[in-house]
């Protein structure tokens, strides 16, 4: 675990470089390969609830955990057939740029303020469980363990900025799924075979829906994926750190392909458990995967699956830091404070907020065990927060009638009449609603409200005012960019482009013979460990080959297009972007 985590912090670090302008520290030049962000935003939905909360449920109920997760997997073919090219198309940095520019400085302001607050609680909410799993596994204390890891994350996320963030989750993903496609067959060996697991596993255990998760929550849980996949400011910085709208769209639909397998890879081990040892009970089954794990993996093995469980956590918060710190650099301290800053004086207060962000959340992190319930609250407000904050700028992407008036009526209606049902009705009048219900509120009302605006408040209006003030400035950004700035700016992103994916070369090799050496010791099951080892070692040569072929193909960049974007890539309508 130690070495995984020095060998991450490094590789992050290694990407100071190319933190040189705002545009690099913040979007990646926009110039991220397209599987390096669709990777990145697969690893970024991950984090230790994955296999602690839903594998809980696997133990416990079965299929439904994977019901559960396909979900996700629903909510990114949706994003990536109507959502995803549509923030790359908007011509901005961050989503909080977009509701400016599309909605006005005092819109963006409240909607930053609000999300940057819910968005610190939940990062605080990510730290504890990463910092649980470590005390678990470690002599150390849970405070020494939080903190440690806070800073790690808060160093290479400061230094490497969105680079940084995205090749760490790429090394992360190979080293998880490696792990576990380690673990699904040795485990199904242990309970003697696929027909044996399942003699020995309750009879409602395959049911598609189970106990709470009905048939409404899932429905409920698909619309809340749709809003939190394509509109989560984080994730929007995956659409918008590639080249091209057509790019964006293989984003999520690379996330969508991972989720539509992932979930039967990732549920499998302590289903098999349940099999195993059918006799947890209560809290004892959220630690079913490490169980199985344990019973199963070399130990060298084992603790390399929790270090990539812990970081796939730590991705998380590494990604919500650089998204606050994107936004608060670019949409508050630019707009605000020093409208002139140059770009060497944005990325180090892109940096200095990374800190300081970083440091708040560890602090909410060390708060949760005096203060009971935190978690719990970050999701409730989480799943309240998605519809009413995230909807209606989602909504705007396909709108032109819709102003600064009705979103902010939809969004804080919704929000007030959520966060009531959730925590004053069942204080007040002893009365709380069901998980589909809280859930199908949240995405519902706002909903409703949108269609009424759309529809029958402004069905007579073809075009609000603050939409063609969006469209002028949308159809008159780059006239300002001359040719030399353009090709720098590619020249550079070419650069760290190339940087990283040499980067992420080496360490898939590393990481394969890291893997096919742990597996010298493990007995009769060499073979599989070894060679799992070998094919990402295969995987990194691939990578590092075909980048070199590109950097001699393309050894200059070509004359950039100042009408905006690749003409083969011209998928929205400058006059509905």
């Amino acid at each position: 675990m130690a070495a995984f985590a020095v060998f991450q912090l490094v590789l992050g670090l290694a990407f100071a470089r190319t933190g040189t302008d705002a545009k690099s520290f913040f979007a990646a030049g926009e110039s991220a390969p397209w599987w390096v962000s669709g990777l990145s935003l697969f690893m970024s939905f991950l984090s230790a609830g994955t296999f602690v909360v839903w594998g809980s449920i696997a133990y416990d109920l079965g299929f439904v955990a994977i019901t559960i997760q396909l979900t996700m997997c629903i909510g990114g073919l949706v994003t990536a057939h109507f959502i995803a090219a549509r923030w790359k198309s908007t011509r901005t940095l961050t989503a909080a740029e977009y509701i400016g520019r599309r909605l006005g400085v005092r819109v963006q302001q409240l909607f930053t303020y609000l999300l940057t607050l819910f968005t610190l609680f939940t990062i605080g909410g990510v730290l504890y469980p990463v910092g649980k799993l470590v005390y678990v596994a470690t002599p150390f204390s849970l405070e020494t363990c939080i903190i440690v890891l806070g800073l790690m994350v808060i160093l290479y996320t400061a230094m490497g900025g969105l680079w940084a963030v995205l090749v760490t989750d790429v090394l992360q993903f190979v080293i998880l799924l490696a792990a576990v496609l380690i673990l699904v067959p040795l485990a199904l060996e242990r309970a003697d075979g696929f027909s044996t697991f399942v003699e020995e596993v309750p009879a409602d255990f395959f049911k598609v829906f189970n106990g709470e998760f009905s048939l409404g929550f899932v429905l409920a849980f698909t619309l809340f994926h749709i809003v939190f996949i394509g509109g989560n400011w984080a994730y929007v910085q995956r659409y918008t750190s590639v080249r091209t709208p057509r790019e964006s769209k293989k984003v999520a639909y690379l996330f969508a392909g991972l989720y539509s397998v992932s979930p039967f890879l990732w549920m499998l081990p302590p289903m098999i458990f349940r099999s195993l040892k059918p006799d947890l009970s209560g809290l004892e089954s959220e630690g079913a995967y490490i169980l199985m794990a344990q019973l199963v993996l070399p130990a060298g093995l084992v603790g390399l699956m929790l270090a990539a469980m812990v970081s796939a956590t730590a991705s998380t918060a590494n990604t919500l830091l650089n998204m606050l710190a994107a936004v608060f650099t670019n949409d508050v301290y630019k707009k605000l404070i020093n409208p002139d800053a140059s770009e060497k004086t944005q990325v180090r207060i892109g940096r200095g907020m990374t800190a300081v962000f970083g440091l708040i959340t560890i602090g909410i992190a060390l708060s949760v065990p005096h203060i009971g319930g935190l978690v719990n609250l970050v999701l409730s407000v989480g799943a309240i927060s998605g519809g009413s904050l995230l909807l209606p700028v989602v909504w705007t992407l396909f709108s032109k009638r819709q102003n600064a008036h009705s979103i902010l009526t939809v969004a804080l209606v919704s929000l007030a009449v959520g966060i009531f049902f959730k925590f004053l009705a069942p204080a007040i009048f002893d009365f709380s609603l069901s998980r589909a219900a809280e859930m199908s509120l949240g995405i519902g009302l706002p909903m409703a409200m949108l269609a009424i605006f759309e529809w029958v408040v402004f069905r007579n209006k073809a075009e609000d005012q603050q939409y063609s003030q969006y469209l002028t400035w949308y159809t008159t950004r780059d006239k300002a960019v001359t040719v030399e700035a353009s090709q720098a700016a590619s020249a550079a992103s070419l650069s760290q482009n190339t940087f990283a994916l040499r980067a992420i070369a080496i360490s898939f090799v590393i990481t394969g013979l890291s893997i096919a050496a742990l597996g010298i010791n493990g007995g009769k099951d060499i073979g599989l460990i070894v060679g799992i080892g070998l094919v990402i070692v295969a995987v990194g040569g691939w990578v590092a080959w075909t980048t070199l072929k590109n950097t001699r193909k393309y050894p200059a960049p070509a004359e950039p297009n100042l009408s905006g974007g690749s003409r083969k890539n011209k998928e929205i309508n400058p006059k509905t972007p």
